[in-house]
């Protein structure tokens, strides 16, 4: 039995060169009118099909499976309706009525490269962080990508990529054209998403390396954002059909903007690697700067960001941290000993005092038992005689006033309890008259 040829449609450009004989034959107003029935029908059951996701999944949520599926079937339902009745269309026009559905065989082709590319932007897009940037751009990408391969299905590709080429400059040596730099603007598009789906699976892969500490792991990653950003532009140029070599020209330009007012940017830059490799300043280290005290939270490229015991997030740039001195609480070891300042006055037992700042100071969770609290007399002073509690912690990220404050009120009750007395400035004021030389009073003389 012999089987049947396979369906060549005719091509586009060869059915459009002559529009008139296409229009009086009955097979295109057929073609056109399942084209329209097909596009008004799969918006109305797109629209119902939706709602009645929605009703059955209940409300969608901020992120999670039901959000994704709500929004999947938003994006996917209309195209794909428009996409199934076109197909259904063409088999019935072709096989039953006997009609050659040429002008169909194009708009199957797009609709279905449409839903394709619609639903593999969005499956890209949710491979990333929830705020990606991708999802800002998901509505242009899906059509700049739909629109290439509509051009391509339908023929036109060739005669708009001669009409971008007819535009252009000589730059020197080389010749950009609009098709030259809409290339090259395509072509980083499309690499940026690559870029960031590389970059994100190499994150996860060296941030569950446990041979690495958490600063090797961050210049690791770094400089691979930094390679791959570099090949991806080098890539977009040789996409793009530009010469390697005008690079040059792009270089010696960012050479004097560098040189002129980006000193301090390529400063933070450089300055963030020195610290990556010295091991300086670490995720998880607590550090001073200024009045600035917290942990460090990131090893950004221009900064790095300091979590207070406030709440507040710090950004502090990179050479700052290597230019001027900063405290590290946690450079080797996190055990800080903290000091708090007592004054008892002279008519109190210092020895008992000593003894009851530290039995107090080893009620606390948080003071170390070792070394142990140690209650120290340091000077007879003005008013009284000046105490200090010296212990040791290893949480300051923490916070530090808090116990503090604790302490301090154990020690007020504590003394309140057994009256000791804390002093306060007192001044005694003797006025002499002298016997030899008294003050004499002069009355006002009368008007």
């Amino acid at each position: 039995m012999p089987t049947e040829p396979a369906y060549q449609p005719v091509p586009l450009i060869e059915l459009l060169s002559s529009p008139w004989p296409l229009l009086q034959k009955p097979g295109t107003f057929w073609q056109l009118a399942v084209l329209a029935s097909g596009i008004l029908l799969s918006l109305w059951l797109g629209h119902h099909l939706r709602l009645r996701l929605q009703r059955a999944i209940g409300p969608p949520t901020t992120d999670g499976f039901r959000r994704v599926a709500v929004r999947t079937g938003a994006l996917v339902t209309v195209p794909l309706l428009l996409w199934l009745w076109l197909l259904a269309g063409s088999a019935l026009l072709r096989h039953a009525l006997k009609i050659r559905t040429d002008l169909l065989h194009y708009f199957i082709l797009a609709a279905g490269a449409f839903t394709l590319v619609r639903m593999g932007v969005f499956v890209l897009r949710h491979s990333f962080s929830p705020g990606s940037r991708l999802k800002a751009w998901e509505g242009a990408l899906t059509f700049t990508i739909w629109s290439l391969l509509a051009l391509q299905i339908f023929g036109w590709l060739p005669l708009v990529n001669q009409v971008l080429d007819e535009y252009a400059i000589d730059v020197g040596a080389t010749r950009i054209s609009l098709l030259n730099v809409t290339g090259f603007v395509l072509s980083i598009a499309l690499l940026s998403i690559l870029y960031l789906w590389i970059v994100k699976a190499l994150d996860l892969r060296i941030k569950r390396a446990e041979d690495l500490d958490a600063s090797m792991k961050v210049a690791l990653v770094k400089l691979a954002k930094l390679a791959l950003l570099a090949a991806a532009v080098v890539a977009a140029l040789i996409m793009a059909g530009i010469d390697i070599t005008t690079l040059t020209v792009l270089g010696g330009a960012l050479a004097v903007g560098i040189g002129l007012g980006l000193q301090k940017t390529v400063s933070n830059y450089v300055s963030g690697f020195v610290l990556i490799l010295e091991e300086s300043v670490r995720p998880g280290d607590i550090i001073s700067v200024g009045e600035s005290f917290g942990t460090v939270q990131e090893l950004n490229s221009r900064h790095v960001v300091v979590r207070t015991p406030d709440g507040h997030d710090v950004l502090i740039p990179n050479e700052e941290l290597v230019t001027s001195r900063i405290t590290s609480w946690s450079y080797r070891d996190r055990d800080v000993r903290l000091r708090i300042p007592v004054q008892i006055s002279y008519a109190d037992d210092p020895e008992q005092v000593l003894a009851l700042l530290e039995e107090i100071a080893r009620t606390e969770d948080r003071v170390l038992p070792t070394p142990p609290p140690q209650a120290l007399l340091i000077n007879f002073g003005d008013n009284g005689i000046n105490l200090e509690l010296t212990f040791w912690v290893n949480d300051p990220e923490t916070g530090l006033l808090d116990l503090r404050s604790r302490l301090n009120r154990k020690i007020w009750r504590a003394f309140k309890d057994r009256g000791i007395t804390i002093p306060f400035p007192q001044r005694v004021v003797t006025l002499e008259r002298d016997a030899e030389f008294p003050v004499q009073t002069k009355k006002p003389a009368a008007r």
